[in-house]
């Protein structure tokens, strides 16, 4: 009757223990790439420089290997419980001018970056820059911006 008893109690703590999956893993938002937004789109004109280009949109992602003259800006949006958010912007240019502008994708779409409030570690916004600890031997003190 005892090995019964115990047959059943770990029989049900293994249940237990085997549903405490059913709660998932700790996921987050993986944003890859360019973020391309439609304030930027709206200040891309043809006829505009690369300089100027890159001034608004930042380091292109992709140079086509072969042709000088195409820059690709591409987002993947993998969000941690919903869908994945895909844009890209190609950009043609002849004589170091911008001709042509193609988009793929959802780029109507907005993206928040910023983080969400709720169990995880807590941002520090007010910490001080460069606080990281001193390896100096002798000393156990906080780098700068640590009083000594």
């Amino acid at each position: 009757m005892q090995n019964l008893i115990k047959t059943v109690i770990f029989s049900l703590a293994l249940v237990l223990v085997s549903g405490c999956s059913y709660l998932g893993v700790y996921k987050r938002d993986l944003p890859q790439g360019n973020l391309i937004t439609e304030d930027m789109l709206e200040q891309l004109e043809p006829g505009m420089s690369r300089e100027q280009v890159q001034y608004v949109m930042g380091s292109p992602l992709l140079e086509t290997p072969f042709d000088d003259d195409q820059w690709d800006y591409v987002f993947r949006l993998d969000e941690a419980y919903g869908d994945v958010i895909y844009k890209r912007l190609t950009l043609t240019f002849d004589n170091d001018r911008l001709v042509d502008m193609r988009t793929f994708g959802e780029i109507d779409t907005d993206v928040d970056l910023e983080p969400e409030s709720g169990p995880g570690p807590a941002m520090q916004e007010d910490a001080p820059p460069g606080n990281v600890i001193d390896t100096t031997p002798g000393r156990t003190s906080l780098g700068a911006g640590a009083a000594e």
